[in-house]
């Protein structure tokens, strides 16, 4: 079984949250997200709109996920892709290079955004009505 797992805030769930989730599930047989939790996006200077419990409750739902893990740091992933045995790791191309640090534990793919959408877009649109 080949196992692939990605990570994010996942907050106001839109087109382009859907459209890399179901690349990373096509890559593999088993896709592991790894949701931000509160606490790491105020380390990370984020807030997110939904609390962590209600964004796992809306990923756990999209056919895509088979399993959320909670991201509570920069430094699990390696531990994460050991621990969880992961064949590849998936993230947006916006992050190209940033993890290339993971090369030797596992295969790492940049995926192209979805054009004219995000979650900024969606928090600026809004700030504007």
């Amino acid at each position: 079984m080949r196992k692939v797992i990605t990570y994010g805030t996942f907050d106001l769930l839109h087109a382009g949250h859907i459209n890399i989730l179901k690349k990373a599930k096509d890559m593999g047989d088993f896709l592991i997200v790894g949701l931000s939790t509160d606490q790491f996006n105020f380390k990370k200077g984020k807030t997110a709109y939904h609390s962590f419990t209600h964004r796992k409750i809306i990923l756990e739902s999209i056919r895509y996920v088979d399993m959320i893990v909670p991201e509570k740091s920069w430094d699990q992933k390696i531990r994460d892709i050991k621990y969880y045995d992961i064949d590849a790791f998936v993230m947006g191309d916006d992050w190209e290079g940033k993890f290339d640090f993971l090369k030797p534990y596992c295969e790492v793919i940049y995926l192209p955004r979805t054009s004219g959408i995000s979650t900024s877009k969606i928090k600026n649109d809004l700030n504007k009505i």
